[in-house]
């Protein structure tokens, strides 16, 4: 009988560990390129795992090894990992200073922002399969590279129907409709996604149909404390009312509420410690008090903690994590504090790089779930998230390195990601009174919705993350989507939503293979 790691792939095989490092070459550039020229990422998930697919159709015997489903899944974690962790959690950290006009602080932020981001990926890998972050959850990104592995490796008719899903996903985008939108109602929470479609329409067309441009007003971002707050109050109570019950209610999930609540607090001590390690490395000691340094730190690593909480179950649920606003959030409240600006700009770098790793490590980690049987053999399960992380870390490492590496080309050519331009603009400009008091007041109907639905249905939430994104189209998509699969599966049940499922796999896919080559053939990539 073969032991369990010999049931499952191992990172550290000499040929795996070149194709994770090339192809993480390859999703840092390609991150880097997109965040700097279009001001996103692609998720490159399903790039990777065709390119897993490619090789192990290659006529040479060591090669066939790649035909594993299991080894395909390391290739995906480790070229998305690289990707999200090169763009979002680095890339844009360190635009922050350049825009100030504050070359000095770039450095220290990369090497804060670098282990912020390594902490955030560990946090979802010890969080994942919990009440609050369970492996059944939607997790859509997730879902779609699994379904694309499974098409690729057992053909017949789920890849073709998947196939048909890709060619409409591409169709689609071209025509500008948003088909990951259109996907992620196939198969996410209703109440939740209701929300969110909610959400972004008011967004959209609160400016034409009322002439008021909510987001100036910034009440988006009022809502979304709100409700993150009570968000975090609702995990906080879910926790201590399980502990208090019989453990074998937990034997479902992989991860215990003991576990969770030791991981919550330990990675709060390891957020302060990179808050600590940036402070020092940025000479924020002569900017500041003692009292306010200490203040600072504390503020900074609950902020990082709220940050991917919010953006993990915003991810979780709809797909869509408003990774960048939250970040905002944080540094608007901030400056309500009254920290200095340097100080701001690592606050805002930290809380910045903190989110989309976590979300990634879950979409990475419900690939592999699903590939892995759901669960059923839980060593096997146990091990392929083990390798997974070590995927991810290198596809970290690997970012952080590109990142280093070519930052200061970029920087002389005056590229960096729009975004860090809005942060730089608010910190020189301070926040008023008004905005203040319009982020209490909106708080209030944010806690209030939150409160109504509940953790399962995170309606706050997912509705303050559809009023950050301003994009109508995707609302009135998730919005038609969720119509149709209401009268499908009232109609073919179980199968309607298995059929749904599968199309929903395919509009992502085809959505995420259309965002990652539009730039090549627009001719937008950097070709100095």
């Amino acid at each position: 009988m073969s032991s369990v790691t010999q049931a499952h792939p191992r990172v550290l095989e000499p040929l795996m560990l070149v194709v994770l490092i090339v192809v993480s070459i390859i999703g840092s550039v390609v991150g880097i390129q997109l965040i700097v020229t279009l001001g996103i990422s692609a998720n490159t998930s399903i790039i990777g795992a065709l390119i897993a697919i490619v090789i192990s159709r290659i006529p040479v015997s060591l090669l066939k090894r790649f035909r594993s489903v299991h080894r395909q899944n390391l290739v995906q974690t480790a070229i998305s990992s690289a990707t999200f962790g090169a763009a979002n959690s680095l890339f844009i950290p360190i635009g922050v200073p350049f825009a100030m006009g504050r070359p000095e602080l770039i450095m220290p932020m990369l090497i804060g922002a670098t282990l912020a981001m390594f902490v955030d990926g560990l946090m979802l890998y010890r969080m994942f399969d919990s009440k609050v972050f369970p492996a059944s959850g939607t997790w859509p990104a997730g879902v779609a590279t699994a379904e694309s592995i499974i098409a690729g490796d057992q053909g017949g008719k789920k890849a073709m129907m998947l196939g048909l899903g890709v060619l409409g996903g591409v169709l689609g985008s071209m025509a500008g409709i948003p088909m990951s939108a259109l996907g992620v109602a196939f198969i996410g929470n209703m109440w939740a996604l209701t929300m969110f479609g909610v959400g972004l329409l008011s967004r959209g067309y609160a400016t034409p149909l009322l002439g008021v441009d909510i987001n100036k007003l910034f009440i988006p971002h009022g809502f979304m404390i709100g409700a993150g707050i009570v968000a975090l109050v609702q995990v906080t109570v879910l926790v201590l009312k399980s502990r208090s019950k019989n453990a074998a209610a937990e034997e479902s999930f992989t991860v215990s509420d003991r576990r969770f609540v030791n991981v919550l607090g330990q990675g709060f001590v390891a957020y302060l410690l990179v808050a600590l390690i940036a402070a020092l490395l940025a000479g924020l000691t002569t900017h500041m008090t003692l009292p306010m340094l200490l203040g600072f730190l504390l503020f900074a690593a609950f902020a990082a903690y709220i940050h991917e909480l919010i953006v993990g179950i915003a991810a979780m649920h709809s797909g869509w994590f408003p990774a960048f606003a939250v970040a905002l959030i944080t540094l608007v409240v901030g400056i309500l504090v009254g920290f200095p600006p340097t100080a701001l700009a690592i606050l805002v770098g930290l809380s910045a790089s903190t989110g989309p790793a976590f979300a990634d490590m879950g979409y990475d980690l419900k690939t592999g779930y699903i590939l892995r049987g759901e669960g059923k053999d839980r060593e096997l399960e146990l091990e392929g998230r083990r390798q997974q992380l070590i995927a991810g870390m290198i596809g970290f490492a690997v970012s952080a390195t590109c990142v280093w590496l070519v930052h200061d080309n970029f920087f002389a050519r005056n590229l960096f990601p729009p975004v860090d331009k809005v942060y730089a603009a608010t910190i020189a400009a301070g926040v008023s009174k008004d905005i203040a008091m319009n982020l209490l007041i909106w708080a209030i109907p944010g806690a209030l919705l939150q409160w109504i639905g509940g953790t399962k249905r995170q309606l706050g939430v997912l509705m303050a993350t559809g009023l950050l994104i301003n994009a109508p189209a995707a609302g009135w998509a998730v919005l038609a989507g969720l119509l149709v699969r209401f009268f499908i599966v009232r109609k073919y049940k179980e199968a309607g939503q298995t059929a749904c499922s599968t199309m929903a796999a395919g509009f992502i896919a085809g959505d995420a293979l259309f965002s990652f080559f539009k730039p090549i053939f627009s001719g937008n990539f950097i070709s100095k």
